[in-house]
């Protein structure tokens, strides 16, 4: 079997770093030495030790000076949105209303799907980024195309067609039992197929019936290892909107709560505007609530409480994402330097190592996948990001004057982008530098 063996300075999370200091949190070589067979990574360690297991005829890759990730995780985007981020004006209601609704109406025609997954995942392996969690459009082919590029790739990636029966245009809407159908034969289609998950995903309690989200609910009773997706609590003007239409809960986490869609597996867009009600139900239930502050910023939503939710005595499981097409950049680094400065406004910090483990290993363990992805560790998936913290003529002077791997990782974190990123490796083979020069 063909061998690969990169060398350069790695650096993976074993749980999440207290502080700076905490240096058991995580494993960092100097020299270090990755190598990948058959997709995965059949060792890892000091160089040295390494290439002592490697065969003659391994392929010998040297990244030095660059720093070795496991690849970023993006746990909440819509991949239909690529023409809609960068909109003027409006808050969510009406950003949806104006922008997004009649963007995704195009995804009707399976061919238009296909192009902007490809461009889509062409963009995520140019961040570094190697798994996603991601919304299609109502469209059962929308969900066909994203599958179908993402299995040519051999990406580990999330998504699910939307379910949405109401409050949105006609062309948009599908019904209960449609959206049960169609579901359930992408489901059966895709989910488990080489490295592609399914996500039960409505959009949120606005735009399904209390009959869709029944639902949903039985697509996961009959489907337990399945992942499930929607948003809650972004904002005010949504949260009053959906006490009007399920009169009878006792919040907007309650909706969902009814109908079984809270659970360890489950992924919650936002959560900026909970009660101490709501949180204990996601932290009691082991539901992940996702961190997207590029749009919550952008939207003018709020801030959400990170390190709050995180040490509270009910804590709770957090994932961050950048929400394209309502957040600005697909770039997770670009995504945790917004996250620093939302988690600054609620008078905290958060340190680079942090920010690190959050975007490996942290949004797979949120993710439940960490088993396969997020680490350096013998046996997971090779899904690697090469990371250069020099890569800008800024950065290389800022460079000058770091003197530890804090420093550096929270230089990378403000001022990189996909420029620092070197290559991209997707089930160890390299694809970044496989990608066309221009896209189309």
């Amino acid at each position: 079997m063909n061998q690969t063996l990169l060398r350069g300075r790695t650096l993976t999370f074993l749980r999440w770093p207290d502080t700076t200091e905490d240096h058991a949190a995580y494993r960092y070589e100097e020299d270090g030495g990755l190598l990948l067979e058959g997709g995965r990574i059949a060792a890892a360690g000091a160089y040295a030790e390494v290439a002592a297991k490697a065969g003659d005829g391994a392929q010998r890759i040297d990244h030095r000076p660059h720093l070795l990730l496991p690849g970023f995780i993006d746990a909440h985007v819509h991949f239909p949105q690529m023409q809609v981020i960068a909109s003027y004006g409006t808050e969510l209601l009406d950003w949806l209303n104006k922008y997004t609704f009649p963007e995704e109406t195009k995804f009707s025609n399976a061919q238009h799907g296909r192009r902007i997954a490809r461009l889509f995942l062409d963009e995520m392996v140019r961040q570094g980024t190697t798994t996603v969690s991601a919304y299609c459009s109502v469209h059962k082919q929308s969900a066909e195309a994203f599958f179908a590029e993402s299995h040519e790739r051999n990406m580990l990636n999330i998504a699910g067609k939307v379910m949405m029966d109401r409050n949105a245009p006609e062309q948009l809407r599908d019904t209960p039992e449609s959206s049960f159908d169609d579901s359930k034969a992408l489901i059966e289609e895709w989910h488990g197929k080489g490295r592609q998950l399914y996500a039960v995903t409505p959009r949120f309690a606005i735009t399904s019936s209390p009959e869709q989200l029944e639902m949903a609910g039985a697509l996961m009773r009959a489907f337990p290892d399945l992942h499930m997706q929607t948003h809650l609590s972004e904002n005010h003007a949504e949260i009053a909107f959906t006490g009007e239409l399920y009169p009878w809960a006792r919040d907007y986490t309650d909706v969902y709560e009814h109908y079984g869609l809270l659970g360890p597996r489950a992924l919650f867009g936002h959560c900026i505007h909970l009660s101490d009600r709501e949180t204990d139900a996601l932290s009691q239930s082991g539901s992940v609530a996702v961190f997207c502050p590029t749009s919550n910023l952008f939207l003018g939503s709020g801030l959400f409480d990170y390190q709050r939710y995180r040490r509270r005595s009910k804590p709770l499981r957090i994932a961050t994402a950048t929400d394209v097409g309502g957040g600005t950049n697909y770039s997770m680094l670009r995504t945790m330097d917004e996250g620093y400065k939302v988690i600054a406004l609620n008078g905290e910090k958060l340190n680079p190592f942090a920010s690190f483990w959050q975007l490996t290993r942290g949004n797979a363990e949120a993710l439940s996948i960490a088993d396969r992805v997020g680490t350096l560790e013998t046996g997971t998936d090779a899904d690697i990001v090469v990371l250069n913290p020099s890569a800008t003529p800024a950065m290389r002077l800022r460079m000058e004057t770091a003197g530890t791997l804090a420093e550096e990782l929270f230089l990378l974190q403000t001022l990189g982008d996909d420029r620092a990123v070197v290559e991209t490796y997707v089930a160890g083979r390299p694809a970044k530098s496989a990608l066309p020069a221009v896209a189309t």
